[in-house]
């Protein structure tokens, strides 16, 4: 671990951070021409990702050392301008941002086989005929770009897939391939949610490590690319924001599991009562898809109780899905749970294709054990809200009753209801004692 700063009472600044990043570059520049940085994009808008990249673009480019971006993106559309500017600022010129595909011009690296993954989900798979070998994919940048140093940047925080976000995810996910996204997703799926989020180990992770260590580490060193992790670790503070409570830098997993248990304590909040009625809102400049959004269900799932109600103001929701391959299976087959998900995809080879999607499906299905309603402006349409198996309300209307800029967050009581509002889900993850 080349740094490791951080605790639960940590407050980094402006200031602190800049001389963190000044160090790692510092380091990381000795002796590089060509650099590649690997931030997220605007979905994780709060990760201090973007500052990072671009204080680090203008750190090396002092030096002479050429830079260039590359957004991981995984199945996200490519970032507009605005989006980079919204996330980068104005110091990195446009011509040094590259876009990810991820279904096409992927860099293959070999194969793991599907009984070892089938394993990973103790026999899940196979039930469902879905065992198939997966080919490890990259996008060729990360590898044979001509890069002496890539910098992959991100957020360590509780995530539905994988359990704790980042490390080698944020490769083997946001710049990798299609079987990689598909297979993985599905693992974490069908081994269950609630068996994964917030734990440092999970099959998933398991899996990305193996595809990491056994294909992208080898070829790296073959090609002199030196492969660096820079993490954080981000608390939402009432009243404050975003506060960051700690940055790690390393290349190796221990660098991962130390910001990660952290990111356990300041991300991690145990309600002490089932929540009846959870309000959530979604920053439109950040959630405009239930992709995205539906981290409002993902990450209070183990807080909810029986037969609640979940409000998800969502003013910026425009789409469903993120790209036109996705967009129309979700609004065809719509969030049902998991059994009736698995009849859709023994039934239908188009969902089959897209395990992605299957996923996503189920990750969004509360299983009906509570409601949830999506409360939206002119992005969508009740009836699409409403085909796709959620409650449709107004914002207008919502947004009237319970007010972000009235609301604190954790327990309130608007009109004589006590209510539990989080201000921006991709923050944290809620759970009631008992199912911890």
């Amino acid at each position: 671990m080349l740094l490791g700063t951080g605790s639960a009472a940590t407050v980094i600044d402006d200031a602190a951070l800049d001389a963190h990043v000044a160090a790692l570059a510092q380091s990381y520049g000795e002796g590089a021409k060509r650099v590649l940085l690997i931030p997220p994009d605007h979905t994780r808008l709060n990760s201090f990702a973007g500052p990072i990249a671009a204080k680090f673009y203008a750190l090396f480019a002092e030096r002479g050392i050429h830079v260039d971006v590359l957004p991981a993106l995984g199945t996200h559309k490519a970032m507009s301008a605005d989006k980079l500017r919204l996330m980068f600022g104005d110091a990195i010129p446009a011509e040094r941002f590259l876009v990810h595909r991820w279904d096409e011009g992927l860099l293959e690296l070999g194969v793991i086989p599907g009984a070892d993954i089938d394993a990973l989900s103790e026999g899940r798979l196979s039930k469902a005929n879905l065992d198939d070998d997966m080919t490890v994919a990259l996008n060729p940048a990360v590898l044979e770009g001509g890069y002496d140093k890539v910098i992959s940047i991100g957020q360590v925080v509780p995530h539905e897939v994988i359990g704790m976000a980042n490390y080698t995810k944020n490769l083997m996910i946001g710049v990798g391939g299609k079987p990689v996204i598909d297979r993985s997703h599905f693992l974490g799926a069908v081994y269950g949610m609630e068996r994964i989020m917030g734990r440092t180990e999970s099959p998933v992770r398991t899996l990305l490590n193996r595809a990491f260590d056994e294909f992208v580490r080898p070829r790296a060193k073959l090609n002199g690319v030196d492969i660096q992790f820079v993490l954080t670790v981000v608390e939402d503070v009432p009243g404050k924001g975003a506060v960051m409570r700690g940055i790690y830098a390393g290349d190796d997993h221990d660098t991962f599991a130390t910001a990660a248990e952290l990111a356990r304590t300041v991300n991690f909040d145990t309600v002490d009562e089932e929540i009846e009625h959870c309000v959530v809102y979604l920053d439109p400049e950040e959630f405009e898809s239930t992709w995205l959004g539906d981290k409002a269900i993902y990450r209070t799932r183990m807080a909810m109780a029986d037969g609640g109600k979940l409000t998800v103001l969502a003013p910026g929701l425009k789409e469903f899905g993120e790209n036109p391959r996705t967009d129309p299976l979700i609004r065809k087959y719509g969030y049902h749970g998991t059994e009736h998900t698995l009849q859709l995809l023994a039934q239908h080879e188009e969902l089959r294709n897209e395990l992605s999607v299957a996923a996503h499906l189920i990750h969004g299905s509360t299983e009906g054990r509570f409601d949830v309603t999506y409360c939206c402006g002119e992005g969508v349409t009740e009836d699409e809200v409403r085909g796709v198996g959620y409650g449709y309300a107004r914002d207008d209307e919502t947004i009237k009753l319970y007010d972000p800029a009235k609301m604190n967050a954790g327990w309130n009581e608007v009109n004589g209801e006590k209510v539990f509002y989080i201000p921006n889900p991709a923050l944290g993850l809620w759970a009631a004692a008992g199912r911890v």
